[in-house]
């Protein structure tokens, strides 16, 4: 298995950086390839601008048809090609970073604002029907993410009714709203809470959960999304009435038997992730 790990925190020496090189050793222990984008450590620049697209002309900069021109005539800037060849490589898309003001470090924003461009990672057609190819399909379908994601709070305040929110929910739009919408398929989060916190008990159960979990890529059921295009959804992109009939909110996403089956299996990202 081919796998591209891309980090995003600033300090070798922290938590982050001790589970990034256990999660690389384990895969090399596994005789899996990988790759790393180690986004502090390769100064990557954040920010969408005009230099992204080499040959567009000096006029109104409209991001998402100049990405596309880009992408398609191969003038994207180097770095950003870089990581999307890194991307066709890899089977697999490890995803780690520490979790800040509920969602992921700036510079990874940054990292998905410029690689995940238009006619790449979405924007995509059937040649057939015309119908737009995403959330679970696209070009990067067949593919599998992982996120590896370090919390300061406590366990039980990112769980059901802790006052930071169930974890699923404060990473939807990651896990729905990017990759799954790019046709990936996503796997529960392996998530470390406590971060500043750890001991060296915890910090040893975490390592072995994460070297588990890396191994594992291949064989573990993704979360069950369900698909744009299978049907459920009507002509406006709204989930059809007769579909979780009489419920709102980000679980209605979900496929029935995790809705509407045990405890244990409406909380499956969190519980994954212990």
């Amino acid at each position: 298995m081919n796998v591209l790990w891309v980090l995003a925190h600033p300090e070798q020496q922290s938590l982050n950086g001790s589970l990034f090189d256990e999660g690389l050793r384990a895969l090399n222990e596994a005789g899996d390839a990988y790759l790393v984008s180690d986004l502090y450590a390769m100064k990557w620049k954040a920010t969408v601008d005009r230099g992204d697209f080499t040959d567009e002309p000096d006029e109104r900069l409209i991001v998402t048809a100049a990405s596309r021109r880009a992408h398609l005539d191969g003038t994207l800037s180097a770095d950003i090609r870089a990581e999307q060849e890194k991307l066709d490589w890899a089977d697999a898309v490890v995803l780690q970073f520490p979790l800040w003001w509920y969602g992921m470090p700036a510079i990874l924003k940054g990292w998905f604002d410029r690689v995940f461009v238009k006619g790449f990672a979405y924007g995509v057609t059937d040649g057939d029907s015309g119908r737009s190819l995403r959330y679970g399909e696209g070009r990067l379908a067949g593919k599998r993410a992982l996120v590896v994601v370090t919390a300061g709070s406590p366990e039980a305040a990112l769980g059901l009714r802790g006052i930071n929110g169930q974890l699923d929910h404060v990473l939807f739009p990651l896990l729905h709203g990017t990759l799954w919408y790019a046709g990936m398929s996503v796997l529960p989060p392996v998530a470390v809470y406590g971060a500043d916190r750890v001991t060296q008990q915890q910090y040893e159960s975490a390592t072995a959960r994460l070297r588990d979990r890396v191994t594992s890529i291949r064989g573990t059921e993704p979360i069950p999304f369900r698909y744009q295009n299978g049907g459920e959804y009507d002509d406006a992109l709204v989930l059809r009435p007769e579909l979780a009939a009489g419920s709102t909110g980000l679980e209605v996403h979900y496929a029935a038997e995790r809705r509407h089956g045990s405890r244990r299996s409406r909380n499956e990202v969190q519980a994954s992730s212990r």
